[in-house]
């Protein structure tokens, strides 16, 4: 591990995404929930791979995508998470370094596997997320290098995270840290069945621990209890610090106490997958905050990285999103 300063370190789930195309046949056949997020046993996980039709693996997991997509910007990100010495957890963790991001988290030598989700995605370009964590389950407080999370000028989280004991304890001792040494904490809903199973702790967390909350429309109304997107962006104003909350189509709205800016969406010829396209919104807003940027301009580099995300199949980034930055904003430095 190097002492220099980190933009971002990305605390989440090592997950491999295997992608396939499917129609809305195949997932009421398989009893999916469309548009969800659902933890699965291994057991399931084969049975459903053998089911899918041809499949792209890339490397995932939501924080490891903004982590990911932050590094493609030319930002300088760390990563914490769990794989096996395994031939997903090898092609995991070089997939991160070579993108730059400093990843050293030793690999399980026995155990589950390293973690895969499999993502079935409709013609309508929704995806269906079956997440078996493997590895990543085993995520835990002792992974948390303190050294690192002082070093970052914000530690990025992951709501799913909430759902596993152990990692709930890590993401408790990185807060603390973060904060103890002046620094921020970014929070992620994930989905809003997590939201559904975490509400009274999340919003805890919103209006407390965290300084910068992501969350599309669907996950900030669920944390409101509201049907009024309206009224849970001023929820999300009365809260100190930041909300970014995306809206698809419609852009994202960000709000900071008296502030509040609408952002509009990237243009996109075709919208081809949206896996992963909140979390590169988090990689371009997170990058800008950073580096120091207003809230206008982070919320642009986040729509500059989730059009360039929903254009192709898979969450990481297929074009220089620097370059993309460079045209649309004229420099990010």
């Amino acid at each position: 591990m190097s002492d220099g300063p980190l933009d971002v370190v990305g605390i989440g789930n090592a997950i491999v995404d295997v992608l396939s195309h499917a129609d809305d046949e195949f997932l009421v056949r398989e009893g999916l929930v469309k548009g969800g997020m659902t933890l699965i046993d291994a057991a399931r996980a084969e049975a459903l791979y053998e089911s899918m039709g041809p499949t792209v693996e890339v490397s995932g997991g939501s924080a490891a995508n903004t982590i990911a997509g932050l590094a493609n910007f030319g930002g300088r990100p760390g990563f914490v998470g769990r794989v096996r010495d395994d031939r997903l957890g090898a092609v995991f963790a070089h997939d991160l370094r070579a993108l730059g991001v400093e990843f050293d988290v030793a690999p399980a030598t026995e155990g589950p596997p390293t973690g895969r989700c499999l993502i079935l995605v409709t013609p309508d370009a929704q995806r269906t997320l079956n997440a078996c964590l493997g590895a990543g389950a085993d995520l835990g407080p002792d992974d948390v290098d303190e050294a690192r999370i002082a070093r970052a000028r914000i530690t990025f989280l992951e709501g799913y995270l909430w759902d596993l004991p152990a990692a709930k304890e890590a993401f408790r001792k990185a807060t603390a840290v973060a904060h103890a040494h002046g620094r921020k904490i970014a929070f992620s809903l994930s989905d809003t069945f997590c939201v559904d199973r975490w509400r009274e702790e999340f919003v805890h967390l919103a209006e407390h621990e965290i300084d910068v909350l992501f969350a599309n429309e669907e996950e900030i109304k669920s944390l409101y209890r509201t049907n009024s997107f309206d009224d849970a962006v001023r929820r999300a104003r009365e809260r100190r610090g930041i909300a970014a909350l995306t809206r698809s189509e419609k852009g994202s709205v960000v709000v900071s106490g008296d502030e509040v800016h609408v952002v509009d969406p990237e243009p996109v010829a075709s919208v081809v997958d949206t896996t992963g396209a909140g979390d590169l919104y988090a990689a371009g807003f997170l990058f800008g905050l950073s580096r120091g940027r207003d809230l206008p301009v982070c919320g642009r580099l986040g729509s500059i990285a989730a059009g360039e995300a929903i254009g192709h199949m898979g969450a990481r980034p297929e074009t220089s999103l620097a370059e993309l930055a460079r045209r649309g904003l004229g420099g990010i430095a």
